[in-house]
């Protein structure tokens, strides 16, 4: 009798179960059937989604009122623009005429690009800095260029072999004289550059480095002596001078006029007193190019 209503009521339990089933099956599929209806229909609520929408672009407009308004406050007129840096070459009167189409513009609105640029179209400046200085000022400090060698007869180059000024009125007669065809500026500051230290060195300081059109390189060391090494294998003829010949011509540098190493093998020497060229002929000499 227990198992008879125990089976009884198991059978309703399923069968209230698989009515609960069915019911949410056919809902389910109601709700899927008018969700694709609304899809077909044109997508979303149309109601809807202006309402959800509608505090976001709230939200939005305020943040950009809000932007527009902290800009208007900061973007004031500069009033003062400080150059620092330490001035040997760069007049007062030129970075005046730099700055001028800048001021009165906004702190904030200031193209501090172009700024920099105007400043180091300004002979004998390297480089230059620029920054904002609240709540009114722009600050810059610049960088003059350090003159390391002459080029031509009134270029003047850096100590990065870029020639940087062009018709100097004053060109500083101790710096070294550096020459050669137009467009070979760096060609040549590179070779100096590379050899002075070397010649430095074994005690000898490089005064001129000339490329002629060519293509023939020619030294000038000491006191006036002229090194020739010529178009070809120019560095390991250099290597030989400093290795063979510079000893020579620094205990006898007064009497040496030039060192041509325009040979295979070897090099020849020129005197400045025939009496010298008999005591002693040290030239070696091979195929000469």
């Amino acid at each position: 009798m227990t198992g008879l209503k125990s089976g009884l009521m198991l059978g309703a339990a399923k069968k209230r179960n698989r009515k609960k089933t069915e019911k949410a099956s056919r809902f389910s599929l109601a709700r899927l059937q008018k969700l694709l209806t609304r899809s077909v229909q044109g997508g979303t609520d149309a109601q809807a989604l202006p309402r959800s929408v509608l505090p976001v672009c709230m939200l939005l407009a305020l943040g950009l009122v809000c932007l527009w308004g902290a800009t208007w406050v900061l973007d004031r007129p500069i009033a003062t623009i400080e150059v620092g840096g330490q001035f040997q070459r760069v007049a007062p009167v030129q970075i005046e005429e730099a700055v001028a189409p800048f001021r009165g513009a906004g702190l904030l609105s200031v193209d501090l690009d172009a700024l920099q640029a105007a400043l180091e179209k300004i002979e004998w400046v390297d480089r230059a800095r620029v920054e904002r200085q609240w709540p009114n000022g722009v600050r810059a400090v610049l960088t003059e260029h350090v003159a390391a060698a002459r080029w031509g007869e009134d270029g003047l180059m850096n100590t990065r072999g870029e020639l940087f000024l062009r018709g100097a009125r004053h060109v500083p007669p101790e710096l070294p004289q550096l020459n050669g065809p137009e467009g070979t500026q760096q060609q040549v500051a590179k070779l100096y550059l590379e050899t002075y230290p070397r010649l430095l060195a074994v005690g000898m300081r490089l005064a001129r480095v000339e490329l002629d059109p060519r293509g023939a390189w020619e030294l000038t060391v000491g006191d006036n002596i002229i090194v020739r090494l010529g178009r070809q294998e120019v560095q390991s003829r250099l290597d030989r001078f400093i290795a063979v010949a510079s000893p020579m011509v620094a205990a006898r540098g007064g009497e040496v006029s030039y060192v041509d190493l325009r040979y295979s093998n070897g090099f020849s020497v020129g005197w400045n007193q025939p009496s010298a060229r008999v005591a002693g002929d040290v030239a070696v000499r091979g195929t000469s190019g």
